[in-house]
């Protein structure tokens, strides 16, 4: 098969950490004011909930932004390949 061109699209490898780093920073201004709890199992349920709603959050705005301006984030090239007569069975 002949490389008939490329795509370009966001690469999502380099993109984890940068979804990472956002959650944790939802995460911090969420939390920053809240009493410090001595019951460690309802505080530990409200953090994972706090966790799993910046995760959330995070996410969609990176698609957001991933749709809307796809040039601000890291792209990789990929090829995509042009059957020759060899490819097509007879």
């Amino acid at each position: 098969m002949e490389i008939g061109g490329y795509e370009n699209h966001p690469a999502w490898p380099k993109m984890g950490p940068s979804l990472l780093i956002a959650t944790c920073l939802i995460v911090a201004i969420r939390t920053a004011r809240w009493s410090v709890n001595n019951d460690a199992t309802t505080s530990q349920m409200n953090l994972e909930e706090e966790i799993r709603y910046a995760a959330r959050i995070a996410k969609r705005v990176l698609g957001t932004l991933i749709a809307e301006s796809p040039s601000i984030f890291p792209s990789a090239r990929t090829p995509w390949h042009q059957p020759t007569g060899d490819d097509h069975p007879k």
